[in-house]
């Protein structure tokens, strides 16, 4: 399948740079990591929601650059589709894509106020009300899927949908933030993946703090 690189920012704080990792290691995709450091400009932008758009992570493979996490989701469907990261049956998949693609263009006062922090612990962390609003949607669309399909995945088998609520299950534990037992249940299984295991592993031999996303509001 050729070369690929996989270029990401720092582990402990981008969001985004552990989605598209996360689903280029469910693909099976062979990749080399490029790591950017936060204190790159563009990288801060991106932690700090400063940016207009989102070029990390970027998955360059076979002479071609992919740097939208649906994108590359996608792409990575088309050439490995044996992983499922797409399910099969149409009705499934449609509400992967519709999933995605809120976890992608939403969220954001969740998003702002529970900034990903992997080496953060905040046991008494306020969540104010457009922030909670987030979550309970979250959790919604959790329950939902889990009802319907019966975990222990949102789709039953791990799909794209979990590589893109990963993230907001770290956010939660950072935050404490109070779960039923179906989500904490689903906050289980996906900080117990061996590619989670192995991120956070790596998240915390990273010495860059990026002081702006320590703060505890």
């Amino acid at each position: 399948m050729g070369d690929a690189t996989l270029t990401i920012s720092c582990k402990n704080y981008s969001s985004w740079s552990l989605r598209g990792w996360l689903l280029t290691r469910f693909s099976g995709l062979p990749f080399t990591e490029k790591i950017i450091s936060p204190d790159d400009p563009v990288m801060r932008a991106e932690l700090l929601l400063l940016s207009s758009s989102f070029l990390v992570p970027c998955l360059s493979h076979n002479g071609i650059e992919v740097w939208d996490t649906l994108a590359i989701g996608e792409y990575l469907n088309e050439i490995k589709p044996a992983a499922l990261l797409l399910p099969e049956d149409r009705v499934k998949r449609t509400r992967c894509r519709s999933i995605n693609g809120e976890m992608h263009s939403g969220f954001g006062p969740m998003r702002s106020a529970l900034p990903m922090n992997l080496n953060g612990d905040f046991p008494d962390f306020k969540v104010w009300t457009r922030a909670q609003a987030d979550i309970d949607r979250i959790t919604e669309i959790w329950r939902d899927c889990l009802d319907l399909y019966g975990g222990p995945f949102l789709l039953g088998e791990r799909s794209m949908a979990d590589a893109m609520y990963a993230p907001v299950v770290t956010r939660f534990l950072t935050y404490h933030v109070k779960l039923d037992d179906i989500c904490g249940a689903y906050c289980r299984t996906i900080m117990a993946m061996p590619e989670m295991i192995e991120w956070i592993d790596a998240a915390k031999q990273e010495p860059e703090n990026v002081e702006e996303l320590e703060v505890e509001f």
